[in-house]
């Protein structure tokens, strides 16, 4: 077979192409493609929506690949062995509830039955602001303002694009990116106790496993909380390499959204 550079080229910007602009409006935007993320999409996907994920670096799957210390295994405790083994990862008993996992083995796996499932994942796309508008006369967040993230990191002057979305999920992680964006761009308030991210606490392994998954709900019109943003949005605790409740947040979100989107 001859190969030609030409055409392979076209192939992939006709495809990509095709992909981003099927894209511009969404049911759901995730931004972030850790594991609360990944997992939401897969479920999201599963029951018919439109769901995709911008990720700002190159490779998904947020701080599940290293481990714990880069010992590259991590944690999970019972409640999410369903979870688990609906995504067919091989976990191994330790006791007392709890189970071990491959990291690689796991973090490739949900990246892979998020996208089998339907859900686009746009990697090396920085999230830089949401769409703000009026629904009654509240203000509510109705999608996302993107560019690539080399031009964020080169501090080129870009203009980006938006992207529509019926709801918006900030799974950034620690940092809770698009709910600092909201506070600072908006002056609006969070549905927090100071109305503003309340920042993370220091490790607590079984406290913060609890409060992952209690604290996935809309923080603001239009805007959910997942994962790692949850804690640092409500001021919950960390937890470490224990990944159950990250899990547990994703499927969560999904469950409220799907229901949300019904109507």
């Amino acid at each position: 077979m001859k190969i030609d550079d030409v055409a392979i080229s076209r192939s992939i910007v006709e495809s990509y192409t095709k992909k981003f602009l099927g894209s511009l409006a969404v049911d759901v935007a995730l931004v972030g493609a850790g594991p609360a993320n990944l997992i939401a999409g897969y479920y999201l996907a599963r029951a018919g929506h439109k769901a995709v994920i911008f990720e700002s670096k190159l490779s998904p799957g947020g701080g599940m690949w290293g481990g714990g210390m880069m010992f590259n295994e991590i944690v999970v405790q019972d409640d999410a062995i369903p979870i688990i083994e609906e995504m067919g990862i091989t976990s191994r008993p330790k006791g007392d509830g709890y189970f071990t996992m491959d990291s690689v083995e796991a973090t490739s796996t949900i990246i892979s039955r998020c996208v089998k499932a339907g859900t686009i994942i746009f990697n090396l796309m920085k999230v830089t602001d949401v769409l703000f508008r009026e629904e009654a006369g509240q203000p509510k967040v109705a999608g996302l303002v993107i560019n690539w993230s080399p031009v964020e990191n080169l501090e080129l002057h870009v203009d980006p694009l938006g992207i529509k979305a019926t709801f918006v999920v900030d799974g950034t992680g620690h940092p809770a990116d698009i709910c600092r964006i909201v506070t600072r761009k908006m002056g609006v308030s969070l549905n927090t106790k100071t109305g503003d991210v309340v920042g993370e606490m220091s490790l607590w392994a079984e406290k913060g496993e609890h409060f992952t998954v209690a604290n996935t709900a809309e923080v603001f019109p239009g805007l959910y909380v997942a994962g790692m943003a949850a804690n640092n949005a409500f001021g919950g605790p960390r937890m470490g390499p224990i990944f159950g409740g990250m899990l547990g947040s994703g499927k969560k979100v999904a469950e409220i959204l799907i229901d949300r989107l019904k109507g």
